[in-house]
């Protein structure tokens, strides 16, 4: 597929690109219990560029799309959880209820309706600069985008002239290699990475950057949501004592999050009983682990518990079938067998 990709790059010249910002906002007038992913709105501008930037665009979309070429990554379905990140995820957009996909299914459809940007400092005061996606056609129109996160230290507004709330501050410079001076840089900037974090083509996702792609949208907020409501179901099985401690990690340590959501794919901890606490603990022991149980509960002391019971619960310990090797990992795909 990237190799399409590149081909596909071969008919487009630097051209043939459009920049656009996307920004975010909290909808208004929103319940408490909202889903994270439908709790903003995305909103997207069109940026004027001038011919140097076009070309730096431009290339830095084909140097990203030969690495990942020459690199030779798989290419395998999005999974919250995954060995390695050393793969080209692909996530379909198709049927999904996100907020950011207005973005790429309806606003970067209706072009003529989107505004150019004129003050940026103007726009950030209500709105969180997120994101940026290069557009991209070729002589039949067919559009390709491709997206990188804006990270808030990539953006510089100018303050306000008199402004009362900042006495010290810093400005803005840049060496001018025609004069070799050092001169104040004034006005807004924006630092444009030269990577992508993916691409979007034909209603799936291309992911080169994981974590990005999930703080684009919205899929990193949306975990800490589902772990908290699978605490909540681990506590209503009443075979768990201590959970509160579980309760503390997820709003501290967001690498929990994943993990939990792992085991409402597996669901494992339905229909829990006397029996299934004995055998955690029994697994627990053949790796080195210690869980206890009193009266029909088992007990979280610390963290440490909370590790091992997640790690028990969403199947960490697994046997290789030719080996009968031991292994422990957070990933993989529930296969089916042949009778």
């Amino acid at each position: 597929m990237i190799d399409q990709f590149l081909d596909k790059f071969e008919d487009i010249n630097d051209e043939n690109l459009h920049l656009y910002f996307i920004t975010r906002v909290l909808k208004p007038n929103l319940k408490k219990r909202a889903k994270v992913l439908d709790k903003y709105d995305f909103e997207i501008y069109q940026v004027d560029i001038d011919k140097e930037i076009a070309s730096h665009l431009y290339d830095v979309s084909i140097k990203q799309l030969e690495y990942v070429a020459k690199k030779n990554l798989e290419i395998t379905e999005y999974e919250a959880i995954t060995d390695s990140t050393q793969q080209i995820f692909t996530y379909d957009g198709t049927n999904k209820a996100m907020s950011f996909l207005d973005v790429v299914q309806n606003k970067l459809k209706n072009k003529s309706k989107i505004a150019k940007i004129k003050n940026l400092t103007e726009i950030v005061k209500s709105q969180e600069l997120w994101a940026y996606t290069v557009g991209f056609f070729d002589d039949n129109h067919d559009w390709i985008y491709s997206f990188r996160k804006i990270l808030k230290g990539k953006v510089a507004i100018d303050e306000e002239a008199n402004s009362s709330k900042k006495l010290f501050g810093t400005f803005r410079t840049k060496f001018n290699t025609v004069s070799n001076k050092l001169e104040v840089l004034k006005g807004e900037t924006i630092n444009l990475d030269e990577r992508i974090d993916c691409i979007y083509f034909e209603d799936i996702f291309y992911i080169f950057q994981k974590t990005q792609f999930e703080q684009i949208t919205g899929l990193t907020e949306e975990f800490k949501e589902h772990a908290e409501k699978i605490a909540d179901e681990l506590i209503k099985t009443e075979m768990f004592d201590g959970l509160d401690i579980l309760k503390k990690q997820i709003k501290e340590t967001p690498a929990i999050h994943r993990k939990l959501v792992r085991l409402k794919k597996i669901n494992n901890y339905q229909n829990l009983n006397e029996k299934s606490l004995n055998k955690m603990i029994k697994i627990a022991k053949r790796y080195g682990g210690q869980l206890k149980k009193n009266n029909g509960k088992i007990i979280i002391e610390n963290e440490k518990d909370v590790d091992l019971t997640i790690k028990v619960l969403v199947d960490f310990y697994k046997t290789g079938e030719f080996s009968g090797k031991p292994y422990g990992t957070f990933s993989g795909k529930e296969l089916t067998t042949e009778k």
